[in-house]
């Protein structure tokens, strides 16, 4: 494990800043200071990656192309991962459509009804007494629905 270096940090409540400047340290530490450990420097693989990412991008800007060694340490790094079940099974669907054409339209149709319906919504919700009474006539239509459908036993 690393070693920690046994500087401290000392806050003191006494310090006031003038011009941005810290006030000097004094030797001993006054009753009302606080110290604080300082943090261990920790190297992770991604400042690692990051030194070598930038290697790399030096080199092909000077020499046109990659580094054989960094070249090999990418595509060895990247990991193949399979498609899932879903996706196949929705490309092979698409390979079946035959007027791919009119499909997409739909597609395309269909989310921008959505988005205009929901622009609808939301400036017949801003009026001010609509949203109550299709509040008031929702709860009455599932009130008639419950008691004409659901209440009775020979009608469920």
């Amino acid at each position: 494990m690393a070693s920690t270096s046994s500087s401290t940090l000392t806050i003191s409540s006494s310090s006031t800043l003038v011009d941005a400047k810290a006030p000097k340290h004094s030797s001993t530490s006054s009753p009302q200071s606080v110290t604080l450990p300082t943090l261990p420097l920790r190297t992770s693989k991604a400042t690692a990656f990051c030194r070598k990412l930038a290697r790399n991008v030096m080199a092909m800007a000077t020499t046109g192309e990659a580094p054989p060694s960094a070249v090999a340490t990418d595509v060895a790094s990247v990991e193949v991962a399979e498609l899932p079940e879903f996706v196949k099974t929705l490309q092979e669907a698409w390979d079946k459509v035959e007027d791919k054409y009119a499909v997409s339209s739909i597609a395309v149709f269909g989310g921008v009804a959505l988005w205009g319906s929901t622009g609808v919504i939301s400036a017949i919700d801003r009026l001010p007494l609509i949203p109550g009474l299709l509040e008031v006539v929702g709860i009455g239509y599932t009130g008639w629905f419950a008691y004409k459908n659901l209440v009775f036993k020979p009608d469920r």
